[in-house]
């Protein structure tokens, strides 16, 4: 059984990531930017938590000091997302009105949020026998499709939340191959009921959780450096 961080856990894909998880023997740690949230969530599930805001380095490293001295870490699972670019009526600001502070502000939870946790706990992690990372990506992020008028992501206006994606995908492929012992992959949950569309997504959160607890579960001989949903490898 495995130790494992979730990013952004009180709730959404993150929160039935971490009841899957315990429910199949492994600890949990919720990480959450709120202090008291986080602790209601981790009582409800039978899981730890820790404060983790991912925007926040001094919350960061705090956050990897007392899982390190509580006993270390398996599995890191960068959940944490925002999609600030989708209006009230759920469609998202185009290209022509992103602004650069628009652009920053989703960069600073969906990228460098990643690269903010992994690098606090890359240590922790290498000190693992079985350590695996799973970012969670989305389709949106592949260049493929969204040049591609025949896939559903090619309609989508908005620009900000697409290349943070785009980006966590290139930031997976370039830390598995500087680390080749750690399974580090990104995965598409799917269009997925959760706060973070207003709930406008065609598919329960029972159904996006399922790659992510697949691939947080992998072992030494698993996949790495890859780009998936739930049927398979997705172009990037």
């Amino acid at each position: 059984m495995t130790t494992t961080l979730i990013t952004g856990a009180t709730k959404g894909l993150g929160y039935e990531t971490a009841r899957r998880l315990v429910a199949a023997g492994h600890t949990v740690y919720l990480g959450a930017r709120d202090t008291a949230r986080g602790e209601r969530a981790a009582a409800e599930l039978g899981a730890r938590t820790v404060q983790l805001d991912v925007t926040d380095e001094a919350s960061v490293l705090a956050a990897a000091k007392t899982v390190e001295a509580e006993g270390g870490l398996d599995v890191l699972v960068n959940n944490a997302g925002i999609a600030i670019e989708l209006k009230s009526d759920g469609e998202p600001v185009g290209a022509g009105e992103t602004t650069a502070d628009l652009m920053r502000e989703t960069f600073d939870t969906n990228v460098f949020g990643v690269v903010r946790v992994l690098h606090a706990f890359l240590p922790l992690l290498q000190r693992s026998s079985a350590p695996v990372v799973v970012n969670v990506s989305s389709a949106l992020g592949s260049l493929g499709r969204m040049s591609d008028r025949a896939t559903h992501q090619y309609a989508y206006r908005g620009m900000a939340y697409p290349a943070s994606k785009a980006a966590v995908n290139m930031v997976t492929v370039q830390y598995a191959k500087t680390f080749p012992g750690i399974r580090i992959n990104a995965v598409e949950p799917g269009y997925t009921r959760t706060d973070i569309n207003r709930r406008q997504g065609g598919q329960t959160v029972e159904q996006g959780a399922e790659i992510i607890v697949r691939m947080a579960q992998i072992g030494p001989d698993g996949p790495t450096g890859t780009y998936t949903d739930i049927n398979g490898p997705l172009v990037w």
